[in-house]
């Protein structure tokens, strides 16, 4: 899928409702974090994707790296995508798309200074087993890589975007305001956005959604 906006981080069936009806077509369920704290339970996560209907998508978003284990987990979530967000052999993903080449996966490509001679290492070694790559954005100061509300370079994810034979997903600190520039200077396959919609009370909040999609509508739009 190009143009694809995915949002990331559902609290509960209600956001997950409003999210599909202002078309966001991925919504991420991050789970088994090291770093920062699951948004719900993974009881409550499956509950919630029940109420995902096609042609919108869950998409299990987590730190694994044993592919057996990945798949008992998308299993159990009820979910075909899967984000993988740490560091993980390229023989685990190859086991993964033999025993289940239904599952769609998408492998964080993170940006941490100027590292892009690693990140393409990365897309050649890893290209033939994912569907998508996504950037997003290291934290020095927490050690998260991703759901940081931090940008990177935009340099870095433009060249990999021209490099990467497989979509590149652009993600990291996106909001309304800055999401049509970003589409418009890196040409990605599609956007990513956690924190840069919600509210101060932490939920996703309707109207920043609904700008944030019209926007990369816009922007993608104008690209194409």
């Amino acid at each position: 899928m190009k143009e694809l906006i995915q949002i990331a981080g559902i609290i509960d069936d209600l956001e997950a409702r409003m999210l599909m009806q202002c078309g966001v077509d991925y919504l991420g369920f991050p789970l088994r974090l090291p770093v920062n704290k699951d948004d719900l339970t993974e009881e409550q996560a499956i509950d919630v994707i029940k109420e995902i209907v096609h042609p919108f998508k869950a998409v299990l978003i987590s730190y694994l790296d044993d592919a057996k284990e990945i798949i008992r987990f998308c299993d159990k979530l009820n979910v075909k995508v899967v984000q993988l967000h740490g560091k993980i052999a390229p023989e685990e993903l190859e086991i993964i798309k033999l025993l289940r080449p239904d599952i769609e996966i998408i492998k964080s490509l993170v940006v941490f200074g100027n590292n892009y001679s690693e990140l393409e290492k990365s897309v050649n070694s890893l290209s033939s087993y994912v569907d998508y790559f996504i950037t997003d954005t290291f934290d020095p100061v927490t050690g998260a890589s991703g759901a940081t509300g931090k940008t990177h370079d935009w340099n870095i994810s433009r060249k990999l975007v021209e490099y990467s034979p497989k979509p590149i997903i652009l993600a990291g600190g996106l909001n309304p305001l800055n999401v049509r520039q970003a589409i418009l200077e890196i040409k990605p396959a599609g956007v990513d956005v956690h924190s840069g919609v919600e509210a101060p009370d932490g939920r996703k909040d309707y109207n920043l959604v609904k700008k944030f999609v019209f926007e990369s509508k816009q922007a993608f739009a104008e690209v194409n």
